[in-house]
């Protein structure tokens, strides 16, 4: 199947399909006139990147685990779990910076309602 067509069915830009054979995700064959010819089992593959893409992981840490998770199971596959840790860590991290953020935000709030209460009355 054309790159095109690849696109539609899983909803992937044709840029976002380039960048995925840059990055040794997908391999497609290559026709006599240069065109791409991708597997039916490619639409599969897409969808699995997308999946991990989703779950906030990058290109390169997909790279790591994706043929084994294609070739068995994601149960099956104990390369995803330092990933998986690495990137909770990272949630974790900002889910704190955030509450900190959260918590200046409205430490500054109720600085400026005082504020304007004061110079009101």
């Amino acid at each position: 199947m054309k790159i095109g067509k690849l696109s539609t069915l899983t909803g992937v830009s044709i840029r976002s399909l380039r960048y995925y054979e840059k990055q040794g995700l997908i391999t497609p064959e290559r026709l006599t006139n240069g065109y791409r010819d991708y597997s039916p089992l490619t639409v599969h593959t897409v969808k699995t990147i997308k999946l991990y893409l989703n779950l906030g992981l990058s290109t390169e840490q997909i790279a790591g685990f994706l043929t084994c998770v294609l070739q068995n199971k994601e149960a099956f596959c104990l390369e995803v779990m330092p990933i998986y840790r690495q990137k909770l860590a990272e949630i974790e991290r900002q889910i704190v910076e955030l509450n900190q953020i959260r918590a200046n935000l409205l430490d500054r709030m109720a600085f400026v309602q005082l504020e304007a209460n004061l110079n009101t009355e």
